[in-house]
């Protein structure tokens, strides 16, 4: 195995266009244990460690640009107004050690359905700047999983950064695990009220093949919100709209059977986190708006 290292976002380029099937890595906390396990042995290890633009990130006033290797410690520290929701599941990734090295951009790399970003990437929307010698592209988060640990990337590309939205509304994420720490999920589950827009989304972890939106959730809850004027009134939600909500998001799993849960505990899961993120943030932003009324 042959150790690549380049110096600049450039050279890291030269050298993925130059060895396609070298395997980027920069907290290596997906990577590594593919390798110590013997699950993989890649040719070439692209090391991104020196290239310092990848762990910075920018506030704009309608977006953050994530470089791809901004450790989930810093989310966690310094990004919580912005992406509450990312904030929040870089708070389950397994230990201070990990969530110190491991970064948004591992987590689309590896694209394992089990990922703890994607249920909160997804639930707030945004696009993945993958560049190469040819150019940079954007690719919608909601275009970017294609299959169990494929993703939308071209064999010379790398991740240079994410750019999502700043939040308008409340984001919550849920977890479901075996233990409390150092787990993998059995599954998650995101959600993020957009009141500029007055609509939803949502993410799914560890459910199905990939990473998933419940789109028929997110459309029923869209429209009952309207319809019922609750955006303007902040009346609570109705159980039987929180009910059929959650029906649907489980409704739009297709799990697995495996060692860490049946797939009739993930569905039923999905469906009691969706139910409870969603009182999560209705509540927050209830309150948000008696503050703004009272301001």
């Amino acid at each position: 195995m042959d150790f690549l290292r380049p110096g600049s976002w450039e050279e890291a380029l030269a050298a993925k266009a130059e060895h396609p099937t070298a395997v980027p890595i920069a907290g290596g906390t997906d990577v590594m244990v593919e390798i110590n396990f013997d699950h993989r042995r890649p040719e070439y290890l692209l090391d991104l460690n020196r290239v310092d633009d990848l762990r910075e990130w920018e506030v704009g006033e309608e977006t953050v640009r994530l470089g791809a290797s901004v450790p989930y410690t810093q989310i966690m520290e310094h990004l919580r107004t912005e992406l509450p929701g990312l904030a929040l599941a870089s708070h389950t990734v397994a230990s201070p050690q990990i969530r110190n090295r491991g970064g948004v951009g591992g987590n689309l790399g590896t694209a394992s359905p089990a990922g703890d970003a994607h249920p909160a990437l997804l639930a707030s929307g945004g696009e993945v700047e993958a560049e190469s010698v040819r150019g940079r592209r954007m690719i919608p988060i909601d275009d970017f999983y294609l299959g169990v640990k494929r993703n939308a990337l071209e064999p010379d590309e790398l991740i240079r950064a994410v750019h999502l939205p700043k939040a308008d509304g409340p984001q919550q994420f849920s977890k479901v695990g075996t233990r409390n720490a150092m787990v993998i999920a059995v599954c998650a589950f995101g959600l993020a009220l957009h009141p500029d827009t007055r609509t939803v989304r949502t993410g799914i972890g560890s459910a199905a093949p990939t990473p998933v939106r419940a789109r028929a959730a997110e459309e029923f809850l869209t429209a009952a919100l309207e319809e019922g004027g609750f955006w303007e009134s902040g009346r609570p939600i109705p159980p039987s709209v929180a009910k059929q909500f959650a029906e649907l998001a489980a409704g739009a799993c297709n799990p697995i059977d495996d060692v860490r849960g049946s797939a009739k505990y993930r569905r039923h899961a999905v469906g009691i986190m969706a139910r409870r993120t969603l009182g999560w943030t209705w509540e927050s932003y209830r309150g948000n708006e008696r503050s703004a009324q009272c301001a």
